[in-house]
């Protein structure tokens, strides 16, 4: 039975009994889900995730590996502490990169040969650090790895949002950041027992099974609808929804938002409100998930153990790991459930508060507004104070750190990517994705390369509860201007922003 008959069965019975019952609870769009398998969705949102499980292995693999290129007997390959500094920072600038040519590649290869493509830098990066024999070596192969990081952080949440249904959209798209920290993890914990060439070649695996997987998966019937190919479409939707479901109503229904939202993008498009009311709140998540400072906590992370009398400090980044990793899968896990909104909300007001008890704990350890580095300040802490104020407050920095990250990794981790791929029409989705990556690794890049002076003009506690102002604007501009997307379609929500009644 298809959704017509269905429709036309609840019209025989109306002033009956059963059409109370049913029409109660159901709805045209219930009927056609609770026919839905997701199996095999589950299976291309797998197989979609290797992106960003290789991204996550490009921001981790840093950590273990300059060590290593800082102490190596390899005086071609040996880094200085400037030149250490260049091989983990041009992962950025390369991401930046990535991102426009990604909103390029989506429109015009679509989304399935995008991910295929965004895998040969992950790959040939890898292989040109493994076999390294000069510092150029090292840096080409950093550039390529973040360059199809930045490819992949842009077309994996478009992917998913367009083969997922309303009702796993939120746990599907979750994935993506939980597959980035797992990347990072792994790359932490594989770096403890591996050499940096040999982690490099480690860290090539995803990338490469990503290749040969999405050869058996399909592209998005969004994107192939937005082409004109209605068949290939109804091949999409039949492998990605089941056998039994009557995908021609959602093919139907898909066609309809194409045909309403035009072939491509235009200049002109910008001022229509379903284009730049999206488009501004993308733009500010990214901006605000940045501002958030996670990046400068990060950086803190080996000094707060160290401060901690933490004597491994390979065990506590991986501690960091694990933590971003549990905390962003109950985000995928209650995503669904609890909606957008709130899952931001509490994570912006969770970092609010460990931020500004960050800079509560700088504040008491220094003893003064000075203008110390954070090695400086850690190191000096002992002699000024004595060994009984660091101890004491050791526990402080720790569950600040600890708060921060799983607040991070519940909210403003994942959600902003989500989002991203959710709030854009189909014809102006590349472009707008790619001004939101941008935004995203443009300003991580700033914020990295201005942190010391920062610390410099605010001081290290001024610095940290400037971010807690950032933190509680977040929370703010959340409730005030994000609008809940959980169980909504991708026309719905668009209905939304255009103003008109969703169907």
């Amino acid at each position: 039975m298809d959704i017509q008959d269905e429709r036309r069965r609840l019209l025989d019975a109306e002033g009956t009994d059963e059409y109370e019952t049913v029409t109660g609870v159901r709805s045209e769009q219930d009927i056609y889900l609770d026919k839905v398998q997701n199996g095999k969705l589950y299976l291309a949102v797998f197989v979609s995730v290797l992106g960003p499980l290789s991204f996550g292995f490009v921001l981790g693999y840093s950590s273990p590996a300059i060590p290593d290129l800082i102490t190596t007997n390899d005086d071609r390959v040996r880094l200085n502490d400037d030149q250490a500094s260049w091989f983990g920072s041009i992962v950025t600038l390369g991401a930046a990169v990535g991102g426009l040519l990604g909103g390029w590649l989506v429109e015009r290869i679509g989304r399935k040969l995008s991910l295929m493509f965004c895998s040969l830098p992950f790959v040939f990066g890898f292989a040109i650090i493994t076999a390294a024999q000069n510092l150029w070596m090292l840096y080409v192969g950093r550039a390529l790895t973040g360059l199809a990081s930045g490819v992949t952080s842009l077309v994996v949440p478009v992917y998913i949002s367009e083969i997922a249904h309303e009702r796993v959209r939120g746990t599907m798209g979750s994935c993506v950041q939980l597959m980035v920290v797992t990347g990072i993890c792994g790359a932490y914990v594989a770096g403890t027992y591996l050499g940096w060439r040999w982690l490099a070649l480690c860290c090539s695996l995803p990338p490469t099974l990503l290749i040969v997987g999405m050869c058996f998966m399909p592209e998005t019937p969004r994107y192939l609808l937005s082409q004109g190919k209605r068949r290939e479409a109804e091949e999409a939707l039949r492998f990605l929804r089941g056998p039994d479901a009557p995908v021609q109503w959602e093919c139907a229904r898909i066609e309809e938002a194409c045909d309403h939202q035009g072939a491509g993008f235009k200049v002109s498009d910008l001022l229509e409100p379903c284009v730049y009311k999206p488009l501004a709140i993308g733009v500010l998540l990214m901006f605000f998930q940045q501002a958030t400072g996670i990046n400068a906590i990060m950086f803190y992370a080996e000094n707060i153990f160290e401060d901690a009398h933490f004597d491994n400090r390979a065990l506590g980044t991986v501690i960091v790991g694990l933590t971003q990793v549990f905390f962003t899968g109950i985000a995928a896990l209650i995503m669904d459930r609890a909606g957008r909104k709130v899952l931001l909300c509490i994570s912006g007001v969770a970092m609010t508060i460990s931020a500004a008890v960050f800079g509560v704990f700088f504040h008491l350890t220094t003893g003064q507004h000075n203008n110390t580095s954070v090695r400086a300040m850690a190191s000096g802490v002992e002699g000024s104070l004595g060994a009984g104020p660091e101890v004491d407050l050791a526990w402080l920095a720790l569950a600040s750190m600890g708060i921060f990250i799983a607040g991070f990794a519940l909210g403003w981790g994942p959600i902003p990517w989500l989002v991203m791929s959710e709030i854009f029409p189909s014809n102006v989705k590349g472009f707008a994705s790619a001004v939101c990556v941008l935004t995203n690794w443009g300003n991580a890049f700033i914020i990295t390369k201005c942190f010391q002076d920062l610390l410099a003009l605010l001081t290290n506690a001024g610095t940290f509860w400037l971010f807690s102002s950032m933190c509680a604007i977040n929370v703010v501009f959340t409730i005030a201007f994000v609008p809940e997307t959980k169980g909504k379609t991708l026309e719905q929500i668009q209905d939304n922003f255009r103003g008109t009644p969703a169907q």
